[in-house]
């Protein structure tokens, strides 16, 4: 009698997650990006940014690999990572060309990180904050979809990039 109470609780619980869980399956020959971090991540001032890319790619499957993995098609820049991949690390590649960072514009270290570098600085500010003043700069970066102008801290940028400054 415990037995079926417990087995019944269990099929219960199971039915709740399987209601939010979908099967993610692709077929032979679509289009999926691929999620960055799974190789070290987006290196941007040495660090994961919240900003950084997230996806890479169009990549095309070539073919699945048991329940959960697919074989894509990679290009020769990436020939150090193996081709299969697990069902999470990819998404469906969508017609918004703004989620990923074209094959052309990637550019490898030799630890497999996508570094992004900063082309030029463009202007400076003072950012009023309650107790203090933080000084930035607005810097346009290479390889970059969509805006490639964003708002950093002068410091960091000195630390990392001197040869921008000139000094």
């Amino acid at each position: 009698m415990i037995r079926a109470r417990l087995k019944a609780a269990q099929d219960r619980q199971k039915s709740y997650a399987d209601k939010r869980r979908r099967p993610i399956e692709f077929k032979k020959g679509d289009m999926v990006l691929l999620k960055v971090s799974p190789w070290k991540g987006v290196i941007r001032f040495r660090k994961r940014g919240k900003l950084s890319p997230r996806f890479i790619g169009p990549f095309k499957i070539l073919a699945r690999v048991g329940d959960n993995a697919y074989q894509l098609e990679l290009p020769e820049e990436l020939s150090g990572i193996h081709n299969t991949f697990h069902v999470s690390n990819l998404r469906k590649c969508l017609a918004d060309e703004s989620a990923y960072v074209p094959l052309d514009d990637l550019v490898v270290d030799k630890k497999l990180n996508y570094v992004e570098r900063p082309i030029a600085i463009l202007d400076r500010k003072v950012k009023k904050l309650r107790n203090k003043e933080v000084n930035q700069v607005l810097v346009q970066w290479e390889h970059r979809k969509g805006s490639d102008l964003t708002w950093e801290l002068e410091d960091e940028m000195q630390r990392y990039y001197p040869h921008l400054f000139g000094t």
